[in-house]
């Protein structure tokens, strides 16, 4: 399956990339294994996106659980959580 990835503020920062697109493995088909599929790459991935960040996620522009599934073409954005004053 192929998808696009978006990475926003601190994330992008972190992992020197505001985007990609990947073929994910057999057996990434949620967001939360999308994480998972990034951190395993190391380094910058691994702690940028780590699971003890605060860290939003969204699907097709929709906020989400890591639980929400992955389709083909679809879009998995990462960013911290916003604050406003």
């Amino acid at each position: 399956m192929h998808i696009n990835l978006r990475f926003f503020a601190s994330v992008r920062e972190a992992v020197g990339t505001a985007g990609e697109a990947v073929a994910l493995p057999e057996g990434v088909a949620t967001v939360g294994a999308v994480r998972d599929f990034l951190i395993a790459r190391g380094g910058a991935w691994a702690e940028a996106l780590a699971h003890e960040r605060a860290l939003r996620m969204a699907f097709n522009h929709v906020m989400c659980e890591p639980e929400t599934p992955v389709r083909e073409g679809g879009e998995v954005a990462f960013f911290p959580p916003v604050t406003g004053g």
